[in-house]
């Protein structure tokens, strides 16, 4: 036998035993991809607001809307439209008490529900909203908001005999402006904001020491920094009670505040 017909028959020895090794070892069929089972998260709609709101803003059907929220996430203290099917309807007209921004969730804390004025809805139980005039230098420039918190300066005028002296003092400390009247005024060529009134935050006996001192002199504003504006109850409790020397003409004028 010569060396091609043993090659050939090798080569055909091989073939055969890999054919009948296929054939008892087939090749597994392709696997059919699984879909993967996202299981279903249960919602629930709740009332929202649509584009920012501001405090004193009125809600209606054009500012809230219905939306979809996973029930996990909703809080006891939103509005759910299962419980409360006609929210929309209950609460048109109803006043906003601070902030909304878009897209979220509506809640009772921060509405005020009055027929009252908004003034007096948003006013804590106990104080007074007492308003002191004021100009763009006795308001730091124009800068101060509704919600700043501001010193009260009292200062007057102390002249005589041909002596020109003004004095001042800190009347009131860390006082929350409710609101201030602001127009638009050319000065010197530039528009300018001024405000004319400023509606404090005071108790009772605060709004009778700046009755009087507003009389006796002239008032103004001292913007506090937001990180500065809580202090110790006990220093604000003596300096807006006992008694107060105001000057009226050059002569001191006392004023007793009461609780």
């Amino acid at each position: 036998m010569n060396i091609f017909r043993v090659l050939v028959l090798a080569v055909a020895l091989i073939a055969g035993g890999i054919a009948a090794y296929l054939s008892f070892n087939p090749a597994p069929p392709p696997q059919t991809p699984v879909a993967e089972i996202v299981p279903q998260i249960e919602t629930s709609e709740v009332l929202v607001v649509s584009g920012d709101v501001g405090p004193g803003a009125t809600l209606n059907a054009e500012n809230v809307r219905w939306e979809e929220w996973p029930s996990s996430a909703v809080n006891p203290a939103f509005i759910n439209r299962e419980a409360q099917p006609g929210a929309i309807e209950e609460l048109d007209g109803t006043i906003v008490r601070s902030q909304f921004f878009d897209g979220e969730p509506i809640r009772d804390g921060k509405l005020v529900r009055s027929d009252s004025g908004f003034m007096s809805a948003i006013l804590p139980s106990g104080k007074r909203a007492a308003a002191v005039k004021v100009s763009a230098q006795s308001t730091a420039g124009g800068f101060i908001l509704p919600n700043d918190r501001v010193d009260l300066i009292h200062t007057v005028n102390q002249s005589g005999e041909g002596e020109t002296r003004f004095i001042s003092q800190t009347l009131l400390t860390n006082i929350r402006v409710m609101a201030i009247d602001q127009t638009i005024e050319e000065q010197d060529g530039e528009r300018v904001v001024v405000g004319k009134t400023a509606t404090l935050e005071l108790s009772p006996a605060e709004v009778e020491l700046v009755s009087s001192a507003e009389k006796a002199g002239s008032l103004s504003l001292s913007l506090r920094s937001m990180a500065d504006i809580k202090i110790d109850d006990a220093v604000r409790q003596k300096r807006r009670s006992g008694t107060v020397r105001l000057y009226k003409s050059g002569k001191p004028v006392l004023v007793t505040t009461s609780q």
